[in-house]
C-alpha cells in the first residue's frame, strides 16, 4: 500500500510532532531534576540526549509543514547530533570504569567523535553547492548505517559489563534505545539496497522513538532507588572489538560491492556476488582463526587496559580447566591447556616425577610428539628451576645465556621444536614437575606480568598434581590395608584350622584303633580342607564369599561345636530350649560362636565352667557363651575388645572378636558382653529368627 506526498508529509507531521514534544517534556524533567540538586552525570547526559531528539522531532514536524528542503537538511544534521547525543549517555554509563579501564573508553570515544565527524563532514559535502561527487551520497548512506551500528555495539557493551542490580536499571532504557538504533538500522539498510529512501519507514521514525519513551521513564524511577555499577572487563572489550572491526570490514566490503556492481558492466552483478561471497568466507576464517584471535587479544590487552589479563577472568577460566571432569581429556593434558591458553600457545608438554625424589618423564602432552627421554631430579634443568623459581624463556636463552647462570638445556628440550617456556609447578616444599609450551601463535612479550601470573599459576597447578598424586598413594595403601587385614582373616582361620589338627593329630596316639575316632578323624579333615579351599578362594579374589539367603539351625552349629570341643577341658555344656533358625550362612555363624567358645575355654582352668544357651529373647535368637574364666577389665571391653589386633592371648592376633562382630552386626544382630576380672565372662549374641511352622499353609487353614 503506497501514499500520496501530502498523507506522507502529514503522518511525518503527527510522527515528529509527537517525539519532538515527548521528548521536550523528559528533558524538561531532567534539568529540573539538575536544578533541585539531585542529578548526576548520567542525568545530565540523559538530558541532553532528550534535547537533541526534541530538536530533531521539531525540525521534522517543521519539515513538513513547510515542506522546505533547507529544513530537511537541517534535520540531517539533528539527526547525527542525536546519535551523538545518545553515544555519550551511553560512555557516561561506561565511565564507571576509569580506573582500570580508562583506555577503553578513551578509545570508544575517539571511535563515537570519528564516525560522528565523518557523518558530519560527508552530509555537508552532500548538501552543499554545488554537490560535490555523486558516490560522497552513497557514502553517507554507508555512513548513517555504521552510526547505528555503533550504537548497537556501545549498548552492547554497557550491558556486557553491566552487574545484576545495573541490568534491572538499564533493562528498560537499553529496550528503548536497542529498538531504535534497530529501526535505524533497518531504515538505513533498506535505503542502502534500494538506493532510494523508504517514505513511510521515515515518516513513522518519530512515532517509534516516542513509543520507547515510557521504557526510558520507567528505568528513570529505578535509577532512584538503585545506583548503576557498570566496569568493563576484557573479556567485552574483545568480543566488543570484534564486533566493531566485523561491522567495519562489512561495511567496507558492501561499499566495495556497490562500486563494483556500479562499474562492472554487464558481469557487475556477478562481479558483486563473488565479491561479497569471498568477503564472507575470509571472515569466517579470521573469526575462527586463532592466530587472528591471539593477535586482536593482545591488541586489545595493550591498548585499551593497564593490565594485559583480566585476573578474575583467568583465574575462573584456569580453575574450570583444572577441576572439569572431561574423561576424553587427562588431568595432565587440562594443566597444559589451562598454562597454554594464557599465552596462546597451542601445543606443550608436561613432565612428572615418577616416584618421589626420582626422575622426570613425560606425563601428558598436547599437539607434541611422544617424548621417551628422562631427566634427572638433580640435573641442571631442575635445579635451576626449582632454585630460581623463574618461568624459562627459551627465546630469550639463545640470545642471552649469561642471565640463567651456567644453565644446561637437556638434549630433548634442545631438538623439541618451537619450544618457548618452560613453566616450574612447585608447592612450598617440592618441585612436582614442569611444563613446557612452545612459541605463542602471536608475538608476545614475555614481561614480568607473563611471567607472575605464570609462576603463580604453575604452583596452584602443581598443589592440584600433588593433591591428585597423593589421593592415588592414599588409594593404593588402603588397597594394600585391605588386602592386608584379610590376610590376617585368613591367617585367623588357618591358625584355627591348624589347632583343630593339631589336637586331631595329639590324640591320634591314644586313638588310632578306635574306629568312631578314625571317623571323627576323616571328618575334620575333609573339613579342614574344605575350609582351606574356601579361603584360598577369598585370598585370590579378594572378598569374602557372598552369604546364602538359607537360613541356619542353630541347635545343628551348637551341636557340631560340642563335638570338636569335646576333647578339651572343661567339658563344654549345651543347653538348646527349643530349635531355632536365623538367616546367615551357616558356617560362619559357627565360626563366630565357635571362637566365642575357643576363648571361653582358653580363658577357663580345667575345673572351672564354659558352656552355650540357645533360646529366645525379644524376637531375636538368643546364643549366649559364658564362662568361669579369668575375665576381662572394663577398659578393655570398651577400648579394645572389637578393634582389630587387640587381644589378651599371648599367642593372638586379635581378628576373632573383631571379625565375628562385623558379620553379627551386618546379619542384623548385635553382640553385648558383661564381664568381671577372676569371676568370668558372658557372651550374649542376638541374631535375626526366622520362624518355621509346622505343617502346610493349607492345614493351617483347616485348623481355623
Amino acid at each position: 500500500m503506497s501514499y500520496d506526498i501530502p498523507t506522507i508529509l502529514a503522518i511525518v507531521l503527527w510522527s515528529h510532532g509527537l517525539a519532538g514534544f515527548c521528548y521536550l517534556v523528559l528533558a524538561v524533567h531532567q534539568i529540573y531534576q539538575q536544578y533541585k540538586g539531585s542529578g548526576d552525570r548520567p542525568g545530565k547526559a540523559l538530558a541532553t540526549a532528550a534535547i537533541a531528539t526534541s530538536i530533531w522531532g521539531l525540525s521534522g514536524l517543521l519539515f513538513a509543514a513547510t515542506a522546505s528542503g533547507t529544513l530537511r537538511e537541517l534535520q540531517q544534521l539533528f539527526d547525527i547530533l542525536r546519535y551523538a547525543s545518545w553515544y555519550a549517555f551511553m560512555l557516561v554509563l561506561l565511565d564507571a570504569a576509569w580506573g582500570r579501564a580508562q583506555n577503553s573508553i578513551r578509545w570508544l570515544a575517539a571511535a563515537a567523535t570519528a564516525i560522528v565527524a565523518c557523518a558530519l563532514a560527508l552530509s555537508v559535502m552532500v548538501e552543499g553547492e554545488p554537490p560535490l561527487l555523486p558516490q560522497l551520497a552513497r557514502a553517507n548512506q554507508f555512513v548513517f548505517l555504521g552510526l547505528a551500528i555503533f550504537g548497537l555495539v556501545l549498548l552492547e557493551q554497557l550491558f556486557r559489563n553491566a552487574n545484576v542490580d545495573s541490568r534491572w536499571n538499564l533493562k528498560p532504557i537499553g529496550i528503548a534505545i536497542g529498538a531504535t538504533f534497530a529501526f535505524d538500522f533497518y531504515f538505513h539498510s533498506n535505503t542502502i539496497l534500494f538506493n532510494h529512501v523508504d517514505a513511510e519507514a521515515f515518516a513513522v521514525r518519530g512515532f517509534a522513538y516516542a513509543l520507547v519513551l515510557p521504557l526510558i521513564v520507567l528505568s528513570i524511577v529505578r535509577a532512584q532507588t538503585r545506583k548503576l555499577a557498570v566496569s568493563l572487563s576484557q573479556s567485552a572489550a574483545f568480543h566488543t572489538t570484534t564486533l566493531f572491526a566485523a561491522g567495519l570490514y562489512l561495511l567496507a566490503v558492501s561499499a566495495a560491492g556497490y562500486y563494483v556492481r556500479y562499474l562492472g558492466g554487464s558481469w557487475g552483478g556477478a562481479l558483486q556476488l563473488g565479491l561479497l561471497f569471498f568477503a564472507l568466507v575470509l571472515l569466517l576464517l579470521m573469526v575462527f582463526s586463532g592466530t587472528t584471535r591471539a593477535k586482536l587479544r593482545v591488541l586489545v590487552g595493550k591498548n585499551f587496559f593497564r593490565y594485559r589479563y583480566d585476573y578474575r577472568e583467568e583465574w575462573l577460566k584456569f580453575t574450570k580447566a583444572l577441576s572439569a571432569e572431561d574423561a576424553t581429556q587427562p588431568v595432565g593434558r587440562r594443566v597444559i591447556r589451562g598454562l597454554a591458553d594464557m599465552v596462546e600457545s597451542p601445543a606443550g608438554t608436561l613432565w612428572l616425577r615418577d616416584l618421589p625424589g626420582g626422575k622426570l618423564n613425560q606425563s601428558a602432552r598436547w599437539n607434541l610428539p611422544v617424548c621417551v627421554a628422562s631427566e634427572d631430579a638433580s640435573g641442571s634443568l631442575v635445579n635451576f628451576l626449582q632454585a630460581s623459581g623463574w618461568v624459562l624463556n627459551l627465546e630469550e636463552y639463545r640470545y642471552l645465556p649469561g642471565r640463567y647462570q651456567g644453565l644446561e638445556l637437556p638434549s630433548w628440550l634442545a631438538e623439541l621444536p618451537n619450544a618457548w617456556l618452560v613453566v616450574p609447578l612447585a608447592t612450598a616444599t617440592e618441585m612436582v614437575g614442569f611444563v613446557v609450551l612452545t612459541t605463542s601463535r602471536t608475538k608476545i612479550d614475555v614481561n614480568w606480568e607473563i611471567n607472575d601470573l605464570l609462576r603463580t599459576a604453575g604452583s596452584q597447578a602443581a598443589s592440584y598434581l600433588a593433591q591428585m598424586q597423593a589421593t592415588e598413594a592414599l588409594l593404593e595403601a588402603r588397597k594394600f590395608e585391605s588386602f592386608n587385614r584379610m590376610s590376617a582373616f585368613v591367617v585367623h582361620d588357618l591358625k584355627n584350622i591348624v589347632t583343630q589338627l593339631s589336637l586331631m593329630v595329639k590324640n591320634a596316639e591314644r586313638h588310632a584303633d578306635n574306629a568312631e575316632f578314625q571317623r571323627d578323624m576323616l571328618l575334620t579333615v575333609r573339613h579342614s580342607v574344605e575350609r582351606m579351599k574356601q579361603l584360598m578362594l577369598q585370598l585370590r579374589e579378594g572378598v569374602t564369599p557372598a552369604d546364602g539367603s538359607f537360613g541356619t539351625n542353630l541347635a545343628a552349629v551348637v551341636g557340631r561345636i560340642q563335638v570338636a570341643k569335646s576333647a578339651q577341658e572343661p567339658v563344654l555344656a549345651v543347653e538348646v530350649r527349643e530349635p531355632l533358625v536365623t538367616r546367615g550362612q551357616e558356617e560362619r555363624i559357627e565360626r563366630v560362636i565357635g571362637h566365642l567358645v575357643q576363648n571361653a575355654l582358653d580363658a577357663t582352668a580345667p575345673d572351672g565352667k564354659v558352656w552355650i544357651t540357645v533360646g529366645r529373647d525379644k524376637g531375636m535368637a538368643l546364643v549366649e557363651v559364658g564362662d568361669t574364666g579369668q575375665g576381662m577389665s572394663a577398659e578393655f571391653i570398651r577400648d579394645r575388645l572389637f578393634k582389630p589386633f587387640q587381644t589378651t592371648k599371648q599367642a593372638g592376633m586379635g581378628i576373632g572378636a573383631y571379625e565375628s562382630y562385623q558379620y553379627i552386626r551386618e546379619l542384623g544382630g548385635d553382640i553385648k558382653v558383661e564381664s568381671t576380672e577372676r569371676v568370668g565372662t558372658r557372651f550374649r549374641v542376638s541374631l535375626p529368627l526366622i520362624e518355621v511352622s509346622q505343617g502346610s499353609d493349607l492345614q493351617q487353614m483347616e485348623l481355623t
